[in-house]
This record gives structure tokens, C-alpha cells and sequence, in this order.
């Protein structure tokens, strides 16, 4: 067998030479690390996303081909490391809290119109999650393996922990929709700190365009573990 180096298998060669500043020879050094930085962070944010949307469609894969209990406790395991990976995502934005506003102004025009709302990524991540309004194919494939259980979304949510591990992909769907909301938030507040009410990089709307983004996935399970809050409390005070 051939001799196989960490750099080789990472590729990390290949990986060091995309981070290219387009201030590279035209700015002082500190704006240069600063575009440097701002590239890192942007670029580890789609390796995230990637692996982050490979384990969500495994998860809509995995919960449609059967609703056996290992199926759904695969189904919870990726889920619970999605949650995960949205903290990683929501700690990169406070990360990006660091990029001097003085130094963002220096290197902004070099984006042209080249904007975060571009990625390809992202809008397949909110496919897969959906929105306050739509189901998405997370949400759909549970209600599906709820109903080969021969239960509805709300009778999962009446039954709690008794549910099994119908329950757990519930709760974890519910980490996942949290956590990217989470990440919408602080998106929103760093780019409220940096541009303040000014249109977006790429022409978008700026904090109006986000501001109409960050809405919580899932409301029918949230909407049905409401109604069970509200029976048992009554119940309680009755």
C-alpha cells in the first residue's frame, strides 16, 4: 500500500490556495487579513453546509425508505449532529463580530456583486428545512414514517418519550429548526452592526431581506406540542 500523507489525504494544499484576497498588493496588511479572514470564514461555512445538507438528505432518505426502529434512530442521530453543525455555523458568524468595520469598508467593493443570498447551498438547506409557511422534505419524510407507524404528528406529540424514536427525530428536528434559526438571528445582528440600514452586498435589501428570512421551521409540530402543553396545564390547574 502506498504511503498516504495527512496533507495528501486532506488535500491541504489545494485546500491552502483558495483563500486569494482581491486586495492582495493594493492595501495595507491588516486589510488584507481582514478579506483574508472574511474568505476563511465564508469558505468553512459551505464545507459546513455541505456536510450539514448530505446528512439531512440521508436523514429524508433513511426516513423514507422505512420507519423500523433503527431507521428512526439513525434518523435521530444525524439530525442530533445537524444541530451540532448549526452551533458551529451560528460561532462562525459571532467569529466574523472581529472583522474591523474600517477594514470590511476597504475590501467591500472588491465583491462586486457577490452576495451570501447567492449560495446554492443555503437555498437547498432551506428546502430541505422549509419555513414558517411551507413543509420541507425533513418535515414530510417524518410525517410519512409517523403515519407507516400508524400515528399522526399529533398522537406522536401526545405520547411524548412513549413514542420511541419517532419522538426523538421530533425533538431533534425541532434542534435543527432552532438552531438554524439561531443562525439567522446573529447573521442578522452582524450584519446590522457592519452596513447598519444600508442596501446589501449584491443589491439586496439589506436587514429587510434577512429580517424576512428568520421565521421558525416546522410550525405544525411546534403547534401541536403547544396544544399538548396546553391540556396537560390545564389538566394540572383544573
Amino acid at each position: 500500500m502506498t504511503d498516504l500523507t495527512y496533507a495528501d489525504y486532506l488535500q491541504v494544499n489545494t485546500l491552502l490556495s483558495l483563500q486569494q484576497p482581491r486586495t492582495s498588493g493594493t492595501a495595507d496588511r491588516a486589510v488584507v487579513l481582514a478579506e483574508h479572514f472574511f474568505i476563511v470564514a465564508h469558505q468553512s461555512c459551505e464545507l459546513w453546509l455541505k456536510q450539514l445538507i448530505a446528512d439531512l438528505d440521508a436523514v429524508v432518505d433513511t426516513l423514507a425508505s422505512g420507519s423500523g426502529a433503527a431507521d428512526l434512530e439513525l434518523g435521530a442521530e444525524l439530525l442530533r449532529r445537524a444541530g451540532d453543525l448549526l452551533r458551529v455555523l451560528h460561532e462562525q458568524v459571532l467569529v466574523l463580530e472581529r472583522l474591523p468595520l474600517r477594514h470590511f469598508v476597504e475590501f467591500r467593493p472588491f465583491l462586486g456583486t457577490a452576495s451570501g443570498a447567492q449560495s446554492e447551498q443555503f437555498a437547498g438547506l432551506a428546502r430541505l428545512v422549509g419555513t414558517d409557511r411551507r413543509a420541507g422534505a425533513l418535515y414530510e419524510a417524518f410525517t410519512a414514517a409517523a403515519a407507516r407507524s400508524g400515528l399522526s404528528v399529533a398522537q406522536v406529540c401526545r405520547l411524548g418519550p412513549e413514542a420511541g424514536g419517532l419522538h426523538r427525530v421530533a425533538e431533534a428536528l425541532l434542534d435543527v429548526g432552532d438552531g438554524l434559526w439561531r443562525w439567522k438571528v446573529a447573521h442578522l445582528g452582524l450584519m446590522s452592526r457592519m452596513v447598519g440600514g444600508e442596501q446589501g452586498t449584491g443589491g439586496t435589501s439589506g436587514i429587510d431581506y434577512l429580517i424576512r428570512r428568520i421565521v421558525l421551521p416546522f410550525p405544525e409540530l411546534r403547534s401541536h406540542r403547544g396544544q399538548v402543553h396546553a391540556a396537560e396545564f390545564a389538566g394540572s390547574t383544573g
